[in-house]
């Protein structure tokens, strides 16, 4: 068997969901899944660790019951594709900014106690991030490589902020985590498309998503 029929999906659909294609800046902790520059200047990701990393994330998630995941996603593009994930591996799902004291304070209203977090952007979710390092819950991130490595336990490296990227990784990981759980023996009874996991969203939610 060769590489390309290891990957949990065609070399091909990574490469035309720009999976890959990372930013023009580099955190520290990012550095080391950087594979090369493009010519413009921009970072590309290694495919085959980011398809690794897929394959690992959805073990950790399949080994904890679904009333103990949440999942957090901020942009237009990740709410969509973060939502239908939290949807089919039945976790709980949390849209946009995390209220602060929401897993620390049990006082409020709002006060939950998850025992793994997945998070869709470190650099915008900080919030998140903090909250559940304060109570030690391990964290899973989407970390394009601008993002800080920070508190993350396990970091998926990839393009968190394209569309089809985000579409194309949350499918992954959620057929993955079915397989995993034994909900699905074989990849042909995941039913689910990418498309779902896509974001239908016009031009001005984009300039304001870009602006975040």
């Amino acid at each position: 068997m060769d590489n390309e029929e290891q990957l949990l999906a065609d070399q091909n659909y990574y490469l035309e969901a720009g999976i890959h294609i990372a930013t023009k800046v580099k955190s520290p902790g990012m550095i080391r899944f950087i594979y090369k520059i493009r010519e413009d200047g921009l970072y590309l990701l290694d495919l085959k660790t980011i398809d690794s990393r897929i394959r690992v994330a959805a073990r950790m998630i399949a080994s904890y019951s679904k009333n103990d995941i949440v999942v957090t996603a901020s942009r237009i593009y990740a709410i969509v594709a973060a939502e239908k994930f939290a949807e089919i591996i039945g976790a709980r799902f949390i849209k946009g900014r995390v209220t602060p004291g929401v897993f620390t304070n049990p006082n409020r209203e709002d006060f939950m106690e998850p025992k793994l977090i997945v998070i869709s952007d470190s650099r915008n979710e900080k919030q998140a991030i903090n909250e559940a390092s304060k109570v030690n819950m391990p964290i899973i991130a989407l970390s394009d490589t601008d993002n800080s490595t920070k508190f993350i336990d396990l970091i998926i490296p990839s393009n968190n902020r394209g569309r089809k990227s985000l579409a194309l990784l949350y499918y992954l990981l959620s057929r993955e985590v079915l397989k995993q759980r034994g909900d699905i023996k074989g990849y042909e009874e995941f039913t689910h498309k990418p498309e779902e996991f896509e974001a239908k969203v016009d031009t001005k939610m984009v300039r304001q998503d870009s602006a975040l």
